[in-house]
């Protein structure tokens, strides 16, 4: 059974978010809270497997609700999933940072969100293809982050492979084919790159990557 905890503002967003997690069988809606102060409370109360936080309420947003829960050990194994008007704008940007495993754009269609909640159950982050497209144009003009840099130096060379190709949305499977190497090898490169940068999910994998200068942006 997935557990979910619901963090939003507007009672209609909850409500509707709700009625759709309650007719899965595998999806239980264990709390809901109306601003992030609150719902980080119920995160340390249920303790539930996903977390969907919307980003602009009262009280506390859903960037710092979010920092809260990757920083305090008790919580941290909850998959926060960002829940957004704006697709990826600034905001997210700093919600990824702050330890989101991803984010959903309100306006998802019902099949795409349930996928998406499995998906975060499982670990893997939420960073479609053209939500990675508009990362990339983050860094078009950036310079590197010299600290992401010097972390890099850690990595084998097939981690650093590894992670760049996570950078490009690839799966365990796509990437396993890319470096000629079985998926469960794959994922071990991948998992051991995230110990080593001290990552919580893939969508900081990606965010490290570009700050490191893996990958290389491209045109906008």
């Amino acid at each position: 059974m997935i557990r979910v905890l619901l963090v939003d503002d507007q009672p209609l967003i909850r409500s509707g978010f709700r009625a759709l997690l309650d007719l899965e069988d595998d999806i239980e809606v264990v709390a809901e809270a109306a601003d992030g102060k609150e719902g980080l409370a119920l995160a340390k109360e249920h303790l539930p497997d996903i977390a969907l936080i919307d980003i602009q309420m009262p009280v506390m947003d859903g960037i710092e609700a979010t920092r809260l829960i990757a920083a305090d050990p008790a919580v941290a194994r909850v998959h926060v999933v960002i829940l957004t008007n704006y697709g990826l704008d600034e905001y997210v940007f700093n919600a990824l940072r702050s330890g989101a495993a991803g984010f959903l754009v309100k306006d998802i269609v019902p099949e795409d969100f349930l996928h998406a909640v499995r998906v975060a159950a499982r670990g893997d982050a939420l960073l479609a293809p053209s939500i990675t497209r508009k990362l990339i144009n983050r860094y078009v003009t950036q310079p590197l982050h010299t600290g992401a840099d010097a972390l890099s130096k850690e990595l084998t060379n097939r981690e650093r492979e590894a992670v760049a190709l996570v950078a490009h949305g690839l799966s365990n499977d796509e990437i396993a084919d890319r470096m000629v190497i079985s998926p469960m090898t794959a994922k071990t490169h991948i998992n051991r790159a995230m110990t080593k940068l001290q990552a919580h999910d893939r969508a900081q994998l990606v965010v490290f990557a570009y700050e490191a200068g893996l990958v290389a942006p491209r045109n906008r």
